[in-house]
């Protein structure tokens, strides 16, 4: 479906509504929007805004888009946030959208171009990160934040948006629009994000690991042969290695398993489902992809493997910071060097957002990350040592 007809109209109910905007300083704050089109890892990684959405507004609605894949994930609504199915190629869900403003306040996460789709919304006063380009992209982000000037994770400093913009009594503005530090949130622990509900399906009966081997680049790919050792490692320790990957990444775990030895879940399970699969694991082993992410929101021991990105940013941080997670990387790496975070430039960060054919090495970062080393995290987890 085309995206055209909403892209004009967002256009149009934005430019109409812009004159409306005005800081909610001393206003109630009834009704909250969270807006953005990220994918599976960054969405699940706000979990810290809405944590202190909640502590701030505990009274105010708060609704939170979602791509619709990932949207049954917030069934359980954590921490008394709603989400709203969004799709910029299915105009229902635009309509949905607008049929669920206005808002007194809205947080855009990303890309600063879902600004205009908060204001169209009917967003009376918008909050994100400054610095997005084009310029045209921020031009309805009424209170700009920059991003911190040293190391942080993507996790808080999403959650950083909302710092000294109210207190939770009453849900009012304070005058002062400028960032503020809040108290410090409480570390994440599991239960704090409802499980949602799954449809049944084939678990193994006994103890497993979960080797997710796909990814959302093959720059991100870690050899087949050594996860084919991995898994020669688990079933020694006497657990099943349960293969899983995207849809269309078949071939993936074909190229390790050849002879179907274990079982495998290739793109036939939804998110619910995959948690629930989490849920019952031993132990989960992955890229640094969104299922990692999700691994800290289960509460499974995770080991993920970073290549091109940047454990700094995507790793624990202060809010997963007692999480069951170890994130494996080979650093510094030559040409993970490139600094940028949603096209903003931060001199203090370092990945690699290149594509296949613009890597000059393509996967050495990852090849780099030795099987002994993940070996060695997998079997702390399992002998109960912390990550």
């Amino acid at each position: 479906m085309s995206r055209l007809p909403a892209r004009l109209l967002t256009l149009a109910l934005a430019a109409a509504r812009s004159p409306r905007r005005r800081p909610p300083a001393g206003q109630p704050v009834r009704r909250i929007l969270i807006a953005h089109y990220l994918l599976l890892g960054d969405t699940l990684l706000l979990a810290p805004l809405l944590a202190r959405l909640a502590r701030r507004y505990p009274q105010a609605e708060r609704v939170v888009l979602a791509r619709p894949a990932v949207a049954p994930l917030f069934a359980g609504q954590p921490y008394g946030a709603r989400a709203l199915a969004y799709d910029p190629r299915d105009f229902s869900t635009f309509r949905a959208l607008l049929a669920a403003g206005p808002f007194d306040l809205a947080f855009v996460l990303g890309d600063n171009r879902y600004g205009w789709l908060a204001r169209a919304a009917g967003a009376r006063w918008i909050v994100g990160f400054a610095g997005d380009r084009p310029a045209w992209k921020n031009w309805m982000i009424d209170a700009p934040r920059d991003f911190p000037a040293t190391p942080a994770a993507w996790a808080d400093m999403a959650a950083g948006l909302c710092d000294g913009l109210g207190v939770a009594t009453g849900g009012e503005m304070n005058d002062d629009m400028t960032a503020v530090a809040d108290d410090e949130l409480p570390p994440f622990a599991p239960g704090d994000w409802p499980a949602p509900p799954a449809a049944d399906f084939a678990q193994p009966a006994t103890a497993y690991a979960v080797l997710h081997v796909g990814a959302s680049t093959p720059l991100k790919l870690w050899p087949s042969e050594r996860w084919r050792a991995l898994a020669d490692t688990l079933r020694g320790r006497g657990l099943v290695p349960v293969w899983s990957a995207g849809a269309g990444e078949g071939a993936l775990v074909d190229a390790i398993d050849p002879a179907r030895r274990d079982p495998r879940h290739c793109g036939t399970l939804s998110l619910p489902q995959l948690w629930r699969l989490l849920a019952g694991a031993r132990l989960l082993i992955c890229p640094d992809t969104g299922v990692a992410h999700l691994g800290k929101l289960v509460g499974v021991p995770t080991v993920a493997l970073f290549g091109p990105g940047a454990p700094d940013i995507y790793g624990k941080g202060r809010f997963w910071r007692n999480a069951p997670f170890v994130a494996l990387a080979e650093d510094p790496f030559a040409c993970r060097d490139q600094p940028l975070l949603f096209r903003r430039t931060l001199p203090w960060v370092r990945r690699c957002g290149r594509g296949p054919a613009a890597c000059p090495t393509p996967g050495a970062c990852m090849r780099a990350i030795p099987l002994a080393a993940v070996e060695r995290a997998a079997l702390r987890f399992l002998d109960g040592q912390p990550g």
